[in-house]
């Protein structure tokens, strides 16, 4: 059976909410019991644990930590608060109010054979890299980029081994704990994901979950 670690404890200043994001009101409830709803009706799920702000109060039946400056400090403290015996470990960002279960299914089969199984959709756009000026330097070939997403699925053993041998600079900077497997010599799939699994930054993907999830419950 599987853990979950929820990082919600980012303050949404490109959401330009008052409080944290993670309790930002979307469709009547807060962003961050969307997410703990589809896991909590997967079987696969045995404990939730929640990274959340200083002085919030984790939902019941969830188990709360206070998270840390980076986003790695709070899945380590959410991590250390985790049942030792639950593996694998399911990391998913509050900001992703419309996983699903068969989501979260999908990305936990694919984690057969491989230390991390990280949901993610394909690149449709051209896209281009560019120097400091913005100048281009090449296109590249969009038949073999993804756009990374939660949840991301990790065997214990993997997880410990790239948090704890990652230099602090590497963990600091890196922008999903799949990144530092990678870098340790960790096995990482890709699992095929829908685009509408929209991590909420801004005003306008607020309202586009808030379309997207009327339509679920109409």
């Amino acid at each position: 059976m599987a853990v979950a670690l929820v990082v919600a404890a980012g303050q949404g200043e490109r959401l330009g909410s008052r409080g944290p994001k993670a309790f930002v009101q979307l469709n009547g409830r807060a962003m961050v019991e969307w997410s703990i709803a589809a896991l909590r009706s997967s079987p696969l799920i045995e404990q939730i644990v929640l990274a959340l702000p200083a002085g919030a109060t984790a939902p019941a039946g969830c188990i709360g930590v206070t998270g840390g400056v980076t986003r790695n400090d709070s899945v380590q403290a959410a991590l250390a608060a985790a049942r030792s015996d639950l593996d694998p470990v399911l990391i998913h960002d509050a900001a992703r109010p419309l996983v699903t279960a068969a989501l979260i299914a999908e990305v936990l089969a694919g984690l057969d054979g491989v230390d991390c199984a990280i949901a993610a959709s394909p690149v449709t756009d051209t896209t281009k890299e560019c120097d400091g000026d913005h100048l281009v330097l090449r296109t590249l070939d969009r038949s073999r980029l993804w756009r990374v997403q939660t949840p991301q699925v990790f065997t214990r053993a993997a997880l410990r081994q790239a948090l704890s041998h990652s230099p602090p600079g590497e963990i600091a900077q890196a922008t999903d704990e799949a990144m530092l497997v990678e870098r340790s010599g960790g096995t990482v799939r890709v699992v095929p994901a829908p685009a509408e699994n929209l991590k909420v930054t801004t005003p306008l993907d607020l309202n586009l979950a808030e379309l997207l999830l009327s339509r679920r419950v109409d």
